[in-house]
């Protein structure tokens, strides 16, 4: 029986058995059922590999931090996520350094700790226990946002459109154009797409291409 415990792009926890290729964690969400009784319980929201020094944990352990999985890092930063800084270094340096390039006025003169860009984060990952998402032109939005229409995700990538799944991603006839969307990915992380940051996409992508 599969645990709640798999994130999709607009931040919603299901079950299914599908796996994902990272870990992410936003504190103790869950009871000693292993149920989920919470979105949410601290602002630093990481994304982490799924193994790393060998470590092995039992998923949902009792007073542990609940594992939560994605299918890749452009799930993870649409649902507001950001690389580990312990088992991912160095992306983790690279998303910092690429965020204050794009986002630094938006500290309005604090201190450009991590602390601090995760609070600017949390207002744009979730209100009042709803996603936050905003309307945009499609062709406005860099490569690596995600967005829904028609009650549907998609990631763009590159020239093209590619619809999202549990379990990876499918092309779809959809034209890049002035036509309006709403945007699934954070406003600050769009911002940074724009600088050149580009999210790691899942195979089936790459696939696609050969």
């Amino acid at each position: 029986m599969p645990l709640q415990n798999r994130l999709k792009p607009n931040g919603e926890i299901v079950k299914t058995s599908e796996r994902g290729t990272l870990m992410g964690n936003r504190g103790i969400l869950h009871n000693e059922n292993k149920e989920l009784i919470s979105n949410s319980k601290i602002k630093g929201w990481v994304t982490c590999r799924l193994e790393f020094k060998g470590r092995k944990r039992e998923l949902m352990a009792k007073n542990r931090y609940t594992e939560l999985f994605f299918l890749d890092e452009a799930t993870a930063f649409c649902a507001g996520h950001r690389p580990c800084a312990e088992c991912r270094r160095e992306r983790y340096n690279e998303f910092k350094l690429k965020w204050l390039e794009a986002n630094y006025e938006l500290l309005n003169g604090e201190k450009s700790s991590i602390a601090n860009i995760d609070k600017i984060i949390h207002t744009e990952r979730i209100k009042k226990k709803e996603k936050v998402t905003y309307i945009e032109q499609l062709n406005k939005l860099p490569t690596g946002t995600m967005f829904e229409l028609d009650s549907k995700i998609f990631l763009i990538w590159e020239s093209s459109v590619y619809q999202w799944s549990f379990n990876g991603y499918t092309i779809s006839n959809i034209i890049i154009s002035d036509i309006l969307v709403t945007v699934l990915t954070p406003y600050s992380y769009v911002e940074m797409f724009k600088k050149g940051f580009t999210p790691k996409v899942h195979q089936t992508i790459k696939n696609d291409k050969n």
